[in-house]
């Protein structure tokens, strides 16, 4: 099922399949911050490391199949297939946009 994503969301789940860190890190605001996995990354640099190291460490899809709103932010649920614990999954991502960037991410079961 497609889904019409805002164009950062869009773009955040487009640079995640190609796993390119760089390129994903730039959606977010300079002071942006990542949840996941109970773990916190505030900074593109160090959201530009939490993606490295998930796209070396686990090999997995994601497929973006539902979008709400909830007041600030735009939930978008995916299906997340890989080699990691737990596989498949289906996984909340709470984001808060700033103008045409991310400035927070929250990954949820």
């Amino acid at each position: 099922m497609s889904i019409d994503l805002p164009d950062a969301i869009d773009a955040y789940f487009s640079s995640d399949k190609t796993g390119n860190a760089q390129a994903l890190s730039e959606l977010f605001t300079q002071d942006a911050t990542v949840v996941d996995e109970g773990n916190s990354y505030t900074g593109r640099d160090a959201i530009r490391q939490w993606m490295a190291n998930a796209s070396t460490q686990y090999t997995y899809t994601v497929e973006p199949f539902d979008i709400a709103e909830d007041g600030q932010r735009t939930i978008v649920t995916s299906h997340l297939v890989g080699n990691f614990p737990g596989s498949p999954v289906d996984l909340r991502y709470f984001f808060v946009l700033r103008g045409d960037k991310i400035a927070g991410l929250e990954i949820v079961p």
